[in-house]
C-alpha cells in the first residue's frame, strides 16, 4: 500500500471522532503492535471465509501455530482451518525467489484443495523486498481460473485494528460486488412475510455463538446475505452490495466497508451487539425500525417479549448469586463495552475495562454505560492489571487467555472472553451461558482453599511453651 492509501484508511470519514475534521485514527508508534500487528488483524478478519485457501507469504514464523488459529466455527467447509505459508528462508530472500515460491504455492493450493478463492497475505519481509503480490495474484487468477485476492497487510503498517480495516478495504476492492445473490428459494417463502436481505459486518461466529442468534433472524424473515466473516463462504461476500441494511458488530474496525456500501449502493448501517439481553433486543429493534416494515416491527416485539421472559426466568437464580459481584473486563474492541451491558443484565458491577484495541466510539459507549469517570485501562502490563484488581476488590477478571495464569497466581477467579474460549455468549441463550460460567468460576470451592492460611504458618504455641 502507498503512504496515501494508508493515510486514507486512518482518516475514515465515518468515524464519529472525525466529525469536526479529518483528524484520523491514532497513528502507529513503537510498541503499538504488541497486541497484534496489521498482518495479524487482516488475517484473523478474513480467515473465517471458510471455503478459501489462505496463504501467508513470508517466513514460517508469521504463520505461527496456524491450525485452527481462529476460534470461529463453520457449518460446512473447513479449508480455512488449514495454515498455508510460502515459508521463505534467508536464501529465498537473497536470491529473490519470493514471487516464484508464491506462484507455486497458489498452484499447489488450487490443485490440492480446489478452493473457492485464494487469499495471499503480505508480511513485513515480502513488503520490504518489494514482492508485487497484486500483479502475481492477477496472473495466477488468469492461469488457474480461481479468484486470487492480494491482501497488502505488512505488519509494520500499524496495529491489529488497522489490519482489520485493510481486510475490509481489500474485500471491497477485489470481492464485493462481483456476483449477484441467489433468489430466495420457494421453500423459504412464507405467506404474508416479506424477506429482507441484511449483512452483519464484524460478526465472527466465535465458538459457534452466532448460531444461537441465527434462528431468530430466520423466524423474522431476515435473510443474512453475509456475516463478515463468521461461517461465511466466498460467494456470500461477493453479494454484500445487494443487502438492504448493514449491522456493524465489531468495534467499527470494518466501518470502511459499511460506509462505502452506503456511499456507493445507498445501504444504511448502524452499530449493535448481541451480548446481553438489552443489547440483543435493541439490535433486533434497530433492524426492524431501519427496514421500515411495520409487520416486521410487530413480529419483532412479540419475539423479544417471548425470548426475554424465557431468559429472565432461567437467569433468576444466577442473578441472586451474581448480584453485586465486582468484575474487571480486560478486552479491547466490541467486548470492551458490549460485555459491560451483559454483566449489568446480571446485576454485576463493572469497576474497569480495557481499551487497548478500542476505537473512540468504543470509549464513548463505555462512558455511556459506566459514567464519565469510567476507569479505562489502556496498557497491558500484567503486574499493574493485577494490582488494579486488588485495589478494586475484584471478584472476577474477564480477559483473554494470556491473563489466565497471572489471575490464578493472584488467587483470582478468571473467565476467558477471547476467541480461544469454549463457550458462546451471544443472544438470549448466550447470556444464560455467561451467567452459568461466571457463577461456576466465582463460586468454585478452590478459592477458599488457596486463600486460606497454610497450616504450617500458624503459630506453634504449644511447642514454644
Amino acid at each position: 500500500m502507498t503512504p496515501s492509501e494508508i493515510q486514507a484508511l486512518m482518516d475514515e470519514p465515518a468515524c464519529a471522532h472525525n466529525a469536526k475534521g479529518k483528524t484520523g485514527c491514532a497513528k502507529g508508534k513503537p510498541g503499538a503492535t504488541q497486541g497484534g500487528c496489521a498482518f495479524d488483524g487482516a488475517q484473523i478478519a478474513l480467515l473465517p471465509i471458510a471455503d478459501a485457501a489462505h496463504i501467508v507469504h513470508g517466513p514460517i514464523g508469521c504463520a505461527g501455530s496456524s491450525w485452527d488459529a481462529r476460534g470461529t466455527r463453520s457449518s460446512g467447509a473447513t479449508l480455512y482451518r488449514m495454515g498455508m505459508t510460502t515459508d521463505l528462508s534467508g536464501i529465498d530472500v537473497v536470491m529473490g525467489r519470493g514471487e516464484k515460491k508464491l506462484f507455486h504455492a497458489v498452484k499447489e493450493a488450487v490443485d490440492k484443495y480446489d478452493p473457492a478463492a485464494v487469499f495471499v497475505y503480505h508480511t513485513c519481509i515480502t513488503a520490504l523486498q518489494g514482492d508485487d503480490i497484486e500483479a502475481l495474484a492477477k496472473a495466477a487468477a488468469e492461469r488457474f481460473g480461481v479468484p486470487v485476492v492480494p491482501v497488502d497487510c505488512a505488519g509494520f503498517y500499524g496495529s491489529k485494528n488497522f489490519g482489520n480495516r485493510i481486510a475490509g478495504e481489500t474485500l471491497y476492492k477485489h470481492v464485493i460486488g462481483t456476483r449477484e445473490p441467489d433468489p430466495v428459494p420457494e421453500s423459504a417463502q412464507r405467506p404474508g412475510i416479506r424477506v429482507h436481505d441484511i449483512n452483519l459486518i464484524g460478526e465472527y461466529n466465535i465458538v459457534g455463538e452466532f448460531w444461537q442468534v441465527a434462528p431468530l433472524f430466520d423466524e423474522l424473515g431476515l435473510r443474512i446475505l453475509c456475516t463478515l466473516a463468521g461461517d461465511v463462504r466466498f460467494h456470500e461476500v461477493q453479494t454484500m452490495h445487494r443487502a438492504e441494511l448493514n449491522m456493524v458488530v465489531c468495534a467499527k474496525a470494518m466501518l470502511n466497508v459499511a460506509r462505502r456500501l452506503e456511499d456507493d449502493y445507498g445501504t444504511p448501517f448502524f452499530e449493535g451487539s448481541f451480548y446481553g439481553i438489552a443489547d440483543t433486543s435493541q439490535a433486533l429493534r434497530d433492524i426492524a425500525a431501519r427496514l421500515g416494515d411495520p409487520d416486521l416491527a410487530r413480529r419483532t416485539e412479540a419475539l423479544i417479549a417471548r425470548e426475554e421472559a424465557a431468559a429472565r426466568a432461567v437467569l433468576a437464580p444466577w442473578r441472586e448469586r451474581l448480584a453485586g459481584k465486582r468484575a474487571l473486563i480486560f478486552s479491547g474492541g466490541v467486548k470492551s463495552w458490549s460485555v459491560i451491558s451483559a454483566l449489568h443484565d446480571l446485576g454485576m458491577d463493572v469497576v474497569a475495562t480495557g481499551t487497548e484495541k478500542s476505537t473512540e466510539e468504543d470509549r464513548a459507549r463505555i462512558r455511556a454505560l459506566m459514567g464519565a469517570d469510567a476507569r479505562m485501562i489502556e496498557d497491558n502490563d500484567q503486574a499493574a492489571l493485577m494490582a488494579t484488581c486488588r485495589d478494586y476488590g475484584v471478584d472476577i477478571l474477564i480477559a483473554g487467555g494470556r491473563y489466565l495464569y497471572p489471575a490464578l497466581k493472584s488467587k483470582l477467579p478468571f473467565l476467558d472472553i477471547n476467541h480461544e474460549r469454549d463457550f458462546g455468549y451471544e443472544g438470549y441463550a448466550g447470556i444464560v451461558e455467561l451467567a452459568r460460567q461466571l457463577g461456576h468460576a466465582i463460586a468454585n470451592p478452590i478459592w477458599a482453599q488457596v486463600r486460606a492460611r497454610p497450616s504450617w504458618t500458624a503459630p506453634r504455641l504449644a511447642l514454644v511453651a
